[in-house]
């Protein structure tokens, strides 16, 4: 199940990349957010799902508005700035350690060094991994200031929103809890889209592809998995498996873009997987 949520998760970017040129962010994500209820609508009806209650769908909400509208609304953002995908991803990597920060705080997780060890090398692997597809040269300037603000944005929901899950949608059922999250993230896009953008789309059939991918692979199956995930283990080990998506992603650029992957990257992803494997399997007693 790790290994599966860590290779739709890396996908996104792919879809982004062929989707985002032909439809502005919100309304994109717009878009992507009504098919994937459809889906959903008719999972839950198929399955007989049982909802939870006005307090339970009130706690699901806020994770949606978390995990989905404030991560995916600031990641796309602060790329169609124009900052790098490259600097986007590895501040956004940042989550696992700020997601085992904030569930010591609220869950009392009981985190080891061993563990904070691994988030750190992590850190460091998904670093390489994004410093050669940087080409090594810095990329730091050259964005407005509302582009790092949009990935600060998208950092703080998809940590908060985890740990948000793990406390308080424990007992909501998976498809009518992502449905519901879904619909939050709905209305945020479209108030975001109204406001701020032409919603404008230029239909073609790259961008069918893409939208397609994004709602059953990412927003119906990554998702899905994620819950699952959070429901199953930690917050801080769950969110460690976001170090995997780099190393994951330039893989599949590689098969899919012919693009290089160096010894940097290689040595990038090796560390990656050494610091999830450190924070996530328990040592015998």
């Amino acid at each position: 199940m790790p290994a599966v949520f860590v290779w739709l998760w890396s996908t996104g970017f792919i879809g982004a990349k062929y989707g985002l040129p032909y439809a502005e962010p919100f309304t994109l994500l717009l878009y992507r957010m009504l098919s994937t209820l459809v889906v959903l609508g008719l999972i839950a009806w198929w399955l007989k799902s049982k909802w939870p209650s006005v307090s339970g769908m009130a706690h699901t909400a806020i994770t949606g508005l978390l995990v989905h509208g404030l991560y995916l609304g600031g990641v796309f953002y602060a790329i169609d700035d124009g900052m790098p995908a490259g600097v986007v991803s590895i501040i956004v990597g940042l989550q696992p350690l700020v997601t085992a920060a904030v569930a010591v705080v609220v869950l009392r997780e009981a985190i080891t060094l061993r563990q904070w060890s691994g988030l750190v090398l992590g850190l460091i692997g998904v670093s390489l991994v994004i410093l050669e597809k940087m080409g090594g040269t810095s990329q730091v300037s050259g964005f407005p200031v509302s582009a790092l603000l949009w990935t600060l944005i998208a950092l703080a929901g998809i940590s908060i929103g985890t740990v948000y899950q793990k406390r308080f949608c424990q007992r909501v059922d998976l498809v009518p809890g992502a449905f519901i999250q879904y619909c939050a993230a709905s209305v945020l896009f479209a108030l975001g889209a109204f406001a701020f953008e032409s919603r404008e789309v230029s239909w073609n059939m790259q961008l069918i592809l893409a939208t397609g991918w994004l709602v059953l692979g990412l927003s119906v199956g990554a998702i899905l998995l994620l819950m699952q995930l959070i429901r199953r283990g930690a917050a801080s080990n769950v969110a460690s498996l976001f170090y995997l998506v780099p190393p994951v992603t330039a893989l599949q650029a590689y098969i899919l873009f012919d693009e290089r992957l160096g010894v940097l990257a290689l040595c990038g992803g090796l560390l990656s997987v050494l610091g999830v494997a450190l924070v996530v399997i328990k040592r015998d007693k």
